[in-house]
């Protein structure tokens, strides 16, 4: 399986080299058969990005008899719901609203105003009882960090 996702992951990066703004959230082979592809992009990804890959992926998986049975490929984004798994991901909604779980389960929400490669930075409302909400940066090391997701308002 390991070997599969180490050829896929080369195949990707082969097709997106020339595009800076692209990159490769996971790749997944699941035991039933369905290899996972999920792209994202600085500015989002769209369906022509992910067919394109699909193709490459595909195309060069056949062609290299790397997976010897059936197995579907699906490419597409991570959704605005997923957890965050990589740096770039945070980079990409520094402005926004997002919802940190910690690993002791406390939950911070904030805008996502800095990080470097050891932690990032909110700024969260504080509301106290009779007094005016009051705006507070915390930081938060990656290693106390459990899951991260931008908090979707309509």
């Amino acid at each position: 399986m390991q070997h599969i996702e180490k050829r896929v992951v080369e195949l990707i990066e082969e097709k997106i080299a020339d595009r800076d703004d692209l990159f490769i959230v996971s790749v997944k082979m699941h035991p039933n058969k369905i290899l996972e592809i999920l792209l994202d992009g600085d500015n989002g990804i769209n369906i022509d990005d992910c067919a394109q890959v699909s193709r490459h992926v595909g195309f060069h998986l056949e062609e290299e008899n790397v997976i010897d049975n059936a197995y579907r490929l699906e490419v597409s984004s991570p959704g605005i719901d997923a957890n965050f798994v990589n740096i770039r991901q945070y980079q990409k909604n520094i402005g926004r609203t997002i919802q940190v779980k910690l690993i002791d389960n406390t939950k911070i929400e904030g805008t996502l105003v800095t990080l470097d490669d050891m932690k990032i930075n909110v700024l969260q409302k504080i509301k106290e009882k009779g007094k005016k909400a009051q705006e507070v940066e915390k930081e938060l090391p990656f290693d106390q960090i459990k899951a991260t997701k931008v908090v979707i308002s309509f």
